[in-house]
């Protein structure tokens, strides 16, 4: 199932694509996406309803994050190799982990609001791999049994903050917009692999990133067991997998940063796209 949440903040209502394509309001049957409906036994309630009975969304309403809980906004740092020599980075030996704050979190099409004083905000299309069973010290082998599903994620990068300005990335990864997420969670049982999932991301239509999930060099499986080493994750929550090469800092001889104005695009294979308008610093815009 491809699922959603439509509309302006604090009217969400949830959503699934049906076979066709086409949203159907599913409101009538469920108050909102929310953690429990991950779970597998929330799965498999969604997946006995007929979609086909349920009144179609009409208009193009605005995407909220596909699911409203969301307790741990998890990151995996430098892991494509690629992307680590693009960095002039040596490939890490353990998964690097990070968090983004819950606030950061946004639609896919938000928004995007440069932070006071940005020069350096950069882009990362990622793989978004959400939870949906409490996991803790889950083996590799049953790793991918605990996951409900998966979604787009542009891993928005402040690298004067993050780089520059001293201790952990957090700084310049957890500003606000900095998170868009969508525009649907995916059923894993809709993503049979997914280390084999063609991922891309433009700016103003220029195609800046074209990798693969298959370059990982940690994969699903083996991230979700590593970080249930050092965590509870419970159903909702998001981790974010890394990043191919072809990031704005790591472009030769000059690097590419985002300003007002422009557009960012990106996506993933069977999990839909994303669309970003880049602003400068606007409160107004963050919580819209």
């Amino acid at each position: 199932m491809k699922l959603m949440r439509l509309g302006p903040k604090g009217s969400e209502r949830p959503a699934a694509l049906d076979a066709q394509g086409r949203a159907r309001d599913l409101s009538g049957v469920l108050a909102d996406i929310t953690a429990s409906t991950l779970t597998p036994a929330g799965l498999a309630k969604l997946r006995s309803i007929d979609l086909a009975a349920l009144p179609i969304v009409e208009g193009t309403p605005q995407h909220a994050p596909p699911w409203a809980s969301c307790e741990k906004f998890l990151c995996i740092g430098l892991n494509y190799a690629d992307h680590a020599a693009e960095a002039g980075l040596p490939i890490p030996k353990e998964p690097i982990l990070f968090m983004k704050p819950i606030s950061a979190r946004v639609g896919c099409n938000h928004a995007l609001v440069l932070p006071q004083g940005s020069v350096k905000t950069d882009w990362e299309v990622e793989l978004g791999v959400v939870i949906g069973t409490k996991t803790r010290y889950v083996s590799e082998a049953d790793a991918l049994k605990h996951v409900a599903g998966y979604c787009v994620v542009n891993d928005v990068s402040e690298r004067e903050y993050q780089i520059e300005r001293g201790g952990t990335w957090d700084k310049g990864k957890g500003c606000d917009t900095f998170g868009p997420v969508g525009p649907y969670l995916v059923t894993a049982d809709e993503v049979p692999d997914p280390q084999a999932l063609p991922m891309w991301l433009e700016v103003n239509g220029h195609r800046y990133q074209n990798g693969s999930t298959r370059t990982m060099i940690f994969s699903v499986a083996q991230l979700v067991s590593y970080v249930s080493r050092f965590m509870t994750l419970h159903p909702g929550d998001l981790i974010s997998t890394g990043t191919p090469p072809g990031v704005g800092m790591g472009v030769k001889p000059n690097p590419v940063y985002l300003k007002a104005g422009d557009v960012v695009r990106l996506g993933i294979e069977g999990l839909g796209e994303q669309r970003q308008v880049v602003h400068a610093w606007d409160p107004a815009l963050i919580d819209g």
